[in-house]
């Protein structure tokens, strides 16, 4: 018998073992956070798989996001990077992996974690939602806005507010698989 799952997950194997292993699963480890934030935004204007499946490529390019490192990245290593075939070979969006990485670790030395930081704009707990269909859920919430609205003024980029809610819904702030799906009542406990 064949598990429920949401419509976006598909058929792809790929796409499946992110949907039932990872996506919508509290996530509070920094380095993981720090991930996610620069693949959400290395997404926008490109579908969810493209990245997904460039994955293991930005994890070895980007020294499995160390924001340490990152940080340090001078004007030479961004140009190996947008030579890199394996990543999104946008400048806007690699010179913006580093200028996150400088403001995550200002967050962590401000907060102690990014974690603690992030996690505060749903009060600590994962939101829980009811959706019936993948059509009813939004692109952004109040909280994404909020959310967006203090990592700009923080100097973060491509950390719109559409871009927030992927990075709530990847990393289980938000619980958005629908409720048919077999993932929705696993992280509904």
């Amino acid at each position: 018998m064949s598990r429920l799952r949401c419509a976006w997950a598909g058929d792809d194997a790929l796409y499946r073992q992110y949907h039932d292993t990872e996506w919508g699963v509290p996530l509070h480890d920094d380095r993981a956070l720090f991930e996610f934030l620069i693949l959400e935004g290395a997404q926008a204007g490109l579908s969810w798989i493209t990245i997904l499946r460039k994955r293991e490529n930005y994890r070895a390019a980007f020294d499995n996001f160390d924001a340490t490192r990152i940080a340090a990245y001078g004007a030479n290593k961004i140009e190996s990077l947008l030579k890199d075939a394996g990543i999104v070979r946008n400048r806007l969006k690699v010179a913006a992996a580093v200028t996150n990485a400088r403001k995550f670790l200002e967050v962590q030395q401000e907060f102690g974690s990014f974690d603690s930081f992030i996690w505060d704009f749903v009060d600590g707990t994962p939101k829980q939602n009811r959706w019936g269909s993948h059509a009813e859920i939004p692109a952004s919430t109040p909280e994404s806005d909020a959310m967006s609205k203090e990592l700009k003024r923080r100097g973060f980029k491509f950390v719109g507010s559409t871009i927030c809610y992927a990075l709530m819904q990847a990393t289980g702030m938000v619980n958005d698989h629908t409720t048919d799906c077999f993932r929705y009542g696993e992280l509904n406990r």
